[in-house]
């Protein structure tokens, strides 16, 4: 079985919403939009400097025996106050990325596809792959 979930962890929200990220405000009727406003309502308070995060990504393979390979990915950046970018999705607009100096929203998708959380991943999954496909060469 493979398998992947990727999300924000807002460190003055105690990670959240982490795995809820898609169903944050539990709100089915929210929407992508909705969820981002969620957010920012909830750190309407948190000051500059408090208002760190990360995007994590984890992708993880269990073999029928049981062996598991997992890689997790980490983008580390800042919750904005307001929306910044029209592309990406999900929180990408609000998430500041400071080697870049934009949001996720305003990156070009070649760039996000260098230092997103799900790249970084998905580079170690494969290189976790290889290593494991070496082994078993032996």
């Amino acid at each position: 079985a493979l398998a992947d979930d990727s999300g924000i962890a807002v460190d003055a929200l105690d990670g959240a919403p982490g795995v809820y990220s898609a169903r944050y405000g539990g709100d089915s009727s929210l929407d992508d939009w909705g969820r981002l406003l969620l957010l920012l309502k909830n750190m309407e308070n948190v000051p500059e400097g408090e208002r760190t995060g990360r995007f994590v990504s984890v992708i993880t393979l269990v073999y029928p025996d049981g062996r598991v390979i997992q890689a997790r990915g980490e983008a580390e950046g800042e919750i904005l106050r307001e929306a910044h970018g029209q592309g990406g999705f999900g929180y990408d607009p609000i998430f500041y990325y400071p080697p870049a100096g934009k949001t996720f929203a305003e990156l070009t998708a070649e760039e996000k596809n260098r230092v997103s959380h799900r790249a970084r991943a998905l580079q170690l999954f494969y290189d976790k792959m290889c290593e494991e496909r070496n082994h078993a060469d032996e």
